[in-house]
């Protein structure tokens, strides 16, 4: 009964965890459209991008680690 509650929860988090990924890549895409719509050269944006860029990159290594196939 353990083993079945296990992977019901492995299989929930995984799936909370592909769908974390793709909202940070939505994140990702708008602030770097932000970025490039501005004229000027502002550091909050380029933080705003480069941390929105890290924790995508962070979660998808986190799905390698744990082999599960992204759709």
């Amino acid at each position: 009964m353990i083993f079945r509650r296990k992977g019901k929860l492995k299989k929930e988090y995984d799936e909370k965890l592909v769908r974390l990924i793709k909202e940070t890549k939505d994140d990702w895409n708008n602030a770097r459209v932000i970025e490039d719509l501005l004229d000027d050269y502002d550091l909050d944006v380029i933080a705003r991008r480069q941390i929105a860029e890290s924790i995508h990159f962070y979660l998808f290594k986190e799905a390698r680690i744990r082999k599960i196939i992204l759709k």
